[in-house]
């Protein structure tokens, strides 16, 4: 009984017997020494009875320690009254418990800036069988914004999770499934867009995204193509208003970046401010490399990216075109085309690829332009570079790289009567959606990354020859 109690309430257990043959064990001890005290002080034989005390005593030392080992503090092992423990769980693929298939969360809650407020979100976490794999921290006065990304349980819903969040005192939460690409470490992944965006200006717009999540980006030029008035400017250092940040452009003008589902916080707003300022000092560039293609005829073509040195070839060319040919591409006025080029051109609002003849002469442009969360292929080839597969090639790569940048679709916006623009379209061999608006004919193309994959983007100084 006594060491049943010891299991339950943790008291220490007293065990009589082995106490009185202590205390008897010590009251010998000291008559033994007050025996031979008297004896050696009033017997002449002193010095043996004091020797034959000493190993009377060793005797006695030797005997103690031979009972307290015997007889210890401890309960025996065969009845410690210790729970047992809980019956392991098969391991994981990490050497965690296996808890079926997890999924992947990215979690964003706000709570007071007070100490124990994190705590109680981990708890809660915790009781979940949820693990933090990261977590990142936007101060905000007298909240903060903890950003997280989880790995929970498959069985657990997202609502349960924010239920147990709001529990835990977490307020305004959102939460979505989460990939791969998200378990690199915040400054990992900065610094790869950071090196995206030096290497290539039309890397902007998909940095943003990429640091901001699913948001739109709408580039205003300080002049617009036809004229008139530009963007109103914004102050150096930006302008961040809930869901809406306005940043000044690196070339002039404005810099629309929103989100309405969830507002920025001032650290997003850094660090979006960081990147542009870092691309604007860079300044306009275009990574080089070019392909060689050998035409069905035999004649070689170039295709390359372009860029605003390109102009004046760009015009050149704008001249050999029919009218019939500019009004096509441009839908409007055909003395307005040259107007275009120069927003066409610059890497700002997207990527440009041109064709190039032996001699040097541009006989085609293809354009992929980033129009705020959606993006437009163009094509404008020369009238006697026609019907030679110039177009398809061109659209092929262009959808290779709206795949690269994470888009969903492409479109393109043309007339039922460009029947070259429509094949092009057609030959990609995606899913497409066609709409007439006031006489313009929209086709939409799903994208599919296994299908596009095969028209890769443009390799640095490799050259390639194909029939």
């Amino acid at each position: 009984m006594t060491r049943l109690r010891r299991a339950k309430n943790g008291r220490p257990v007293h065990h009589w017997r082995r106490d009185v043959v202590e205390l008897a064990a010590l009251f010998t001890a000291v008559a033994v020494a007050d025996a031979v005290a008297n004896l050696i002080g009033h017997g002449p034989d002193g010095p043996a009875l004091l020797l034959i005390s000493a190993i009377v005593l060793v005797a006695t030392a030797a005997f103690h320690t031979w009972w307290a080992r015997r007889h210890g503090h401890a309960p025996p092992a065969s009845d410690t009254g210790a729970r047992p423990l809980p019956a392991a769980r098969p391991a994981g693929p990490a050497g965690q418990p296996d808890a079926g298939p997890s999924v992947l969360w990215r979690m964003r809650t706000t709570v007071r800036d007070e100490p124990g407020s994190l705590a109680a979100l981990c708890t809660a976490l915790a009781d979940r069988r949820v693990d933090i794999l990261s977590l990142q921290t936007h101060p905000l006065g007298e909240t903060t914004v903890d950003e997280f990304l989880l790995r929970a349980p498959g069985d657990l819903a997202a609502a349960d999770l924010t239920r147990a969040v709001a529990a835990a005192g977490g307020t305004g939460t959102w939460i979505e499934r989460a990939d791969a690409h998200d378990l690199v470490d915040a400054p990992t992944r900065l610094l790869g867009l950071a090196t995206r965006t030096a290497l290539d200006a039309a890397e902007l717009p998909l940095a943003l995204r990429q640091l901001l999540g699913r948001c739109t980006i709408r580039q205003s030029p300080a002049t617009p193509a036809r004229g008139g008035r530009g963007a109103q400017a914004v102050p150096v250092e930006g302008v961040l208003e809930d869901t809406v940040m306005r940043l000044r452009g690196p070339e002039g003008g404005v810099l629309t970046v929103e989100r309405p589902y969830l507002p920025f916080t001032p650290t997003e707003f850094a660090r979006a401010r960081a990147l542009v300022e870092l691309d604007a000092r860079l300044g306009p560039r275009v990574p080089v490399g070019q392909d060689v293609l050998t035409l069905p005829e035999g004649n070689a073509i170039t295709v390359r990216r372009a860029d605003p040195g390109d102009l004046e070839a760009a015009k050149a060319m704008h001249e050999r075109c029919s009218a019939r040919t500019l009004s096509m591409r441009y839908h409007g006025p055909v003395s307005d085309a040259d107007r275009y080029l120069t927003h066409l051109l610059s890497p700002r609002f997207g990527r440009t690829l041109a064709v190039q003849t032996a001699s040097g002469r541009i006989v085609g442009l293809g354009h992929l332009l980033w129009d705020g969360d959606e993006t437009e292929v163009a094509l404008l080839i020369e009238d006697d570079w026609q019907r030679r597969g110039i177009g398809g090639e061109l659209l092929a790569r262009l959808v290779a790289m709206a795949v690269e940048a994470g888009c969903e679709s492409v479109y393109a916006v043309t007339q039922a009567s460009n029947t070259g623009m429509v094949a092009a379209m057609r030959g990609l061999g995606l899913p497409l959606d066609y709409q007439v608006e006031e006489g313009t004919l929209v086709i939409t193309a799903r994208l599919d990354p296994a299908q596009a994959a095969p028209a890769a983007r443009l390799p640095h100084g490799e050259h390639i020859a194909r029939d």
